[in-house]
């Protein structure tokens, strides 16, 4: 008879060199993008080669983590038993500011489903999901009121 952990956990990713970087600063929640160091192109997800200049010479940059959701997809069944309690959830693409096209996948939270749209703004907030495990997820963007 086997028996379920008392904590369950999500699937994690298999840390790769190429991928270090990224998850070094998702540890110390910061959003480290590959980016040529010849042409300035940011590289995500991450390769090891620029495909606008074909350049190897690759290294971590800090983006802001505001942008705008590219695509969405309202989630009603779980792929993995942690996410059978957090149903529905909305796994989004988020084209990063820094430059058109840098996209990354994501969930969005705190947004009603009705309030979703291709367009809106939004920025990066970071979401413990269990003990020891927290991921960039995306919000609709705040506004700071001027005063």
């Amino acid at each position: 008879m086997t028996t379920r952990p008392s904590v369950l956990h999500p699937p994690l990713p298999s840390i790769t060199p190429l991928t270090k970087p990224f998850w070094d600063g998702i540890a110390e929640q910061r959003l480290m993008i590959l980016q040529c160091q010849a042409c300035r192109h940011h590289i995500h997800y991450p390769r090891p080669i620029c495909e606008r200049c074909q350049s190897m010479d690759l290294a971590p940059h800090e983006v802001a983590g505001r942008g705008q959701l590219y695509a969405f997809t309202v989630t009603m069944q779980a792929f993995h038993p942690f996410w059978a309690d957090k149903l529905p959830y909305t796994l989004a693409v988020v084209e990063l500011d820094e430059e058109p096209g840098l996209r990354l996948t994501t969930q969005i939270v705190d947004c009603a489903e009705s309030d979703l749209h291709t367009g809106m703004r939004v920025e990066v907030v970071w979401q413990e999901l269990a003990p020891g495990v927290v991921l960039p997820m995306f919000r609709p963007e705040q506004t700071v009121a001027a005063t």
